[in-house]
């Protein structure tokens, strides 16, 4: 029996509650996984993120498996999909839709763009001008466009799943610091290990071959549960002290804003749901912590010319930050 046919219990949030939704979240992740193979950690992460209400920025090589991930994910939860191939000509009324002039009518009408969908995949993101980047800025913060002085909502659930290529830069334009913060999760599919490539070859699993698991109204009654996931204040005094150290790292010269300290939480909460539990353990914000806040630094000229990274600044952060001393549950 798939997900969306299970009766959603009517309770309160409770043990039982939030055991149903990591079932249900464990039998997507599962289907996801005939296509995706290997990557577990990736997928879950992405649901965790889609149910968190965030967005995913994937950096890259190509011909890992972006686009059958963001098809596979539309295709699991019978959502709409779209891909969005960014390039130095794309304008951005390709993005977000254009108002066009009906003769006969005589009235303007709205012709919806590719962002209208589920799942959005931003494919090279980095190829696009930061104009056409900017077009995201709205619709991934607010679920809407505004076009020509008129709002239209993009509708719900609503996931963007953008990439970039780390190895080409030539013809690229780097991320702005406020569009990288739009992203809840920045993190890497990366190549398969043996046994993954061999059931690869051996496969002939695609997106279209997966059988949908859960509906779109499904997955807003678990973005639900995910709100009321409960975060004790040692957590949240934890994710605090995690943050401010970010700004004190001497490396860095702009540490995480007050949006990478909420999407720790509101991923940490989501997070919870995924493994079946309806409160946050340190360790799930400490799982986190690197794929919501490295991203969001950004490190003075002389830490980047010696090779330090933000991942590793974020590494170190978390083995010097003391850990609460109790459980989620507190």
């Amino acid at each position: 029996m798939t997900s969306q046919q299970e009766p959603i219990p009517s309770d309160p949030l409770s043990e039982e509650r939030a055991q149903w939704a990591g079932d249900s979240v464990r039998m997507t992740a599962d289907a996801m996984e005939q296509v995706i193979q290997g990557k577990r950690r990736v997928i879950e992460l992405v649901l965790a993120a889609y149910l968190a209400g965030g967005h995913v920025l994937l950096e890259d090589v190509p011909g890992t498996g972006k686009t059958a991930l963001a098809r596979t994910l539309a295709r699991v939860i019978q959502g709409s999909s779209s891909r969005i191939q960014f390039t130095p000509d794309l304008l951005p009324g390709d993005v977000t839709g254009v108002t066009v002039y009906d003769q006969r009518q005589g009235v303007f009408e709205f012709h919806a763009g590719p962002v209208f969908a589920n799942v959005v995949l931003a494919d090279e993101i980095n190829r696009a001008s930061p104009k056409t980047q900017s077009a995201l800025l709205e619709v991934m913060e607010e679920r809407q466009v505004t076009v020509d002085g008129t709002t239209h909502a993009v509708g719900t659930p609503f996931l963007v799943i953008a990439t970039q290529n780390p190895v080409e830069q030539a013809g690229t334009y780097r991320l702005p610091e406020a569009q990288l913060d739009r992203f809840m999760v920045k993190t890497s599919i990366g190549y398969p290990d043996e046994a993954a490539m061999h059931r690869i070859l051996q496969q002939r699993a695609t997106p279209a071959d997966v059988r949908p698991v859960m509906s779109t109204g499904t997955l807003l009654q678990l973005q639900q549960f995910a709100s009321e996931v409960f975060v004790s204040s040692l957590i949240v005094d934890y994710i605090t002290r995690l943050v401010d150290a970010t700004r004190r790292a001497v490396e860095v010269r702009l540490g995480a804003s007050v949006r990478g300290a909420i999407a720790l939480k509101r991923l940490a909460a989501a997070w919870a749901l995924v493994q079946g539990r309806a409160f946050v353990v340190p360790d799930d914000v400490r799982s986190l912590a690197t794929a919501v806040l490295a991203h969001r630094l950004v490190l003075e000229p002389e830490a980047e010319f010696e090779g330090v990274t933000a991942e590793q600044i974020v590494g170190r952060i978390l083995l010097d930050t003391a850990e609460p001393q109790e459980n989620g549950t507190a």
